[in-house]
């Protein structure tokens, strides 16, 4: 029977995902293959599981780049900053994990001395994909029973450290299927977040907030052999510590993870099992289920789920289902904190609306279901942040977490949502970072002058002048396939062909010195922005460049709206300095409703399934490259934050 709560609210959610993203081709370079079957077993798993990309706490010598204690502390920073609290309003921190840095203490012992955090009370849940769920239910219940006002749940994995080439040395690189498996399935991450009941402080957005009504957690394991292990044999007859040393049980496989993936398919009937149980007794209602948060490993699942569910006559239907595994990874534990952050920060949700997310566990079988509530905060207007001070018009326009992505994936034309749903998770991050550059913290801040103004502008005005001809450039180098697309980016190339002469006017009107564009010059990051958007343009059928206008055109849509009031207001200069920052925050609406039919005709135009691929993967390298730009405006600004 689930474990019901009346008063939990989830306030906040972070993630953290260590390094740069690693694509499947560049993977041998940090998991390495170990004999001649490897990339046979490797192309045949990526091929299965859907996965992208992912994120790897070491390097490609095999070193790590910080810790599982330090990755967890990251998100529960990240969650922090979000909700605008401290850890002294903290009262509990709980832990999901398969294994911490350190076999004693409990892992969130160790979390708890990364942050340096002050006594609280402590939990550590170890298992594997369901741990993250017992650490959220651990806090919920502190709350609940009023323990706590507010607690922290946050879940890390970093299984990077056992699939290192070195790891396999002693049994001379020779490994069974079940230890290469998932060697190409896990990475690392951590999610974290905050709990808390009505009154605790924190930030809602758009006068939201989301209950907790319930957990349900059910382990399975008196019922099945053991599936997912690390530290038994691959017969599981002899534990690693029966031998004489580590070095011995090593040499003899007791070290190396492992899934016997032929008992998954048991994990996935015991799952919608519960669920039809849930919905027999009243806890679920499938018509009130709008979004579906499902952890599976692969997504050679989604049809097994899909299928039990349409048998029970209780099917959920697809365009309810959210998943991030092919962008961000299987994190284990993290995932479903990770999901759920990402998807807080890419959905749009309406009260009453109600979120289910289902975590199945393969160590030996457990099943785990929460459900959330979206609900009018009616104690919290959007005005009031949680120190408790009226913001100004101005501040309301300057939350972060109010821009949303430039479409919304809930409301994509048929076929486009997967696409959009990660170019929304790439914009996010990207506005996150670009809120915490210097020059927008100045802005933030009222520290912002009229030559920091012109400093930016002198960098932007070469770029925009740029536009129109890596965007021709591109064109010539279309194939007749693309025709309908060509004409189309034609058309948007002439329109804004001129549009640097009205931003160098209005950096004239605001002071600007230099007597004609050519004497202006990008910053290191405009350059860079600009040699990868040429050099992109110059490839045969460059359709990834359509990742590029999203970033572009969304932050024209989208940022830009948002910084002009208090630019306004911070600046003695006339209402005629700010006429470009006007006009594309009017016109970009309309040049990204031609986006959408551009990616639309370029999908059609693809017989390769490769296009949908590349214009993620260019948005995500232009969002970086976009950022640096806004980032060496004021690299010089000691007295503001970097990303």
């Amino acid at each position: 029977m689930p474990i019901a709560f009346d008063r939990v609210y989830l306030n906040n959610a972070a993630y953290f995902m260590p390094g740069d993203p690693v694509d499947n081709e560049h993977m041998d370079a940090f998991i390495a293959p170990l004999n001649r079957m490897s990339r046979r077993i490797k192309q045949r798993i990526l091929s299965e599981n859907g996965i992208q990309q992912r994120y790897y706490a070491i390097d490609t010598e095999g070193n790590p780049t910080t810790s599982n204690a330090g990755m967890a502390a990251e998100a529960i920073r990240a969650c922090l900053h979000k909700a605008e609290l401290s850890l002294d309003h903290v009262g509990m921190l709980a832990s999901g994990s398969s294994g911490g840095d350190a076999l004693m203490p409990g892992f969130a012992n160790m979390i708890q001395g990364e942050l340096a955090a002050p006594p609280l009370e402590t939990v550590s849940v170890h298992g594997i994909c369901a741990a993250g769920v017992g650490a959220i239910q651990a806090v919920a219940q502190g709350i609940e029973l009023g323990g706590h006002q507010a607690g922290l749940a946050v879940a890390s994995e970093m299984p990077s450290r056992m699939f290192r080439q070195s790891r396999f040395t002693a049994r001379d690189y020779d490994a069974d299927f079940d230890s290469h498996f998932l060697r190409w399935m896990l990475s690392d991450g951590a999610g974290a977040v905050l709990l808390g009941n009505a009154d605790t402080p924190g930030r809602t957005a758009n006068g939201l907030r989301l209950r907790l009504k319930w957990v349900h957690q059910k382990s399975f394991s008196g019922d099945y052999p053991v599936c997912m292990q690390l530290g038994l044999t691959e017969d599981r007859a002899r534990s690693h510590l029966d031998y004489p040393s580590w070095k011995d049980a090593e040499a003899d496989g007791a070290l190396a993870l492992r899934q016997d993936i032929r008992l998954l398919p048991h994990l996935f009937d015991i799952g919608i099992h519960e669920y039809v149980q849930l919905v027999r007794d009243k806890w679920v209602d499938p018509t009130r289920i709008r979004h579906f948060l499902c952890h599976y490993s692969s997504e050679k699942f989604i049809p097994v789920v899909e299928d039990l569910m349409g048998k029970a006559g209780l099917a959920i239907p697809k365009e309810y289902w959210f998943s991030n595994l092919a962008w961000r990874g299987n994190t284990g534990a993290a995932s479903i904190m990770v999901m759920l952050a990402e998807f807080l920060e890419t959905r749009t949700l309406t009260p009453g609306e109600q979120i289910l997310c289902y975590v199945p566990e393969s160590g030996r079988f457990t099943t785990a279901y929460m459900l959330l509530e979206v609900e009018a905060d009616t104690a919290n207007t959007p005005a009031t942040t949680v120190r408790g001070l009226r913001q100004t018009v101005s501040e309301q326009t300057l939350d972060a977490q109010g821009i949303a992505p430039p479409h919304d994936p809930a409301h994509a034309p048929e076929g486009l949502s997967p696409l959009l749903t990660e170019l929304a998770a790439i914009w996010h991050d990207y506005r996150s970072r670009v809120w915490r550059t210097p020059l927008v913290h100045t802005l933030r801040e009222r520290r912002f002058q009229t030559n920091d103004y012109i400093s930016w502008m002198e960098s932007w005005i070469p770029q925009v002048r740029e536009g129109t001809r890596w965007m021709r450039e591109a064109t010539a180098s279309l194939s007749d396939t693309y025709g309908p697309l060509a004409a189309l980016i034609t058309l948007h190339a002439g329109e804004e062909q001129d549009d640097f002469k009205i931003l160098f006017d209005d950096y004239k009107k605001a002071g600007g010195t230099a007597d004609s564009v050519d004497d202006l010059r990008r910053n290191p990051g405009g350059e860079a922005l600009n040699a990868y958007l040429h050099a992109m343009a110059a490839n045969p059928d460059p359709i990834g460049l359509l990742g590029a206008i999203y970033i572009i055109e969304g932050t024209g849509q989208r940022i830009v709206p948002a910084l002009l009031p208090l630019l306004k207001t911070s600046l003695p200069l006339s209402p005629d300095a700010f006429r470009f920052l006007e006009y594309h925050g009017h016109n970009d609406e309309h040049h990204l409703a031609r986006w959408l039919t551009a990616v639309s005709i370029a999908l059609e135009c693809d017989d390769s399934g490769k296009a949908e691929r590349a214009i993620v993967n260019t948005a995500r390298r232009t969002a970086a490259l976009y950022l640096m730009q806004f980032q060496h405006v004021k690299e010089n600004d000691n007295n503001a934050t970097n990303p």
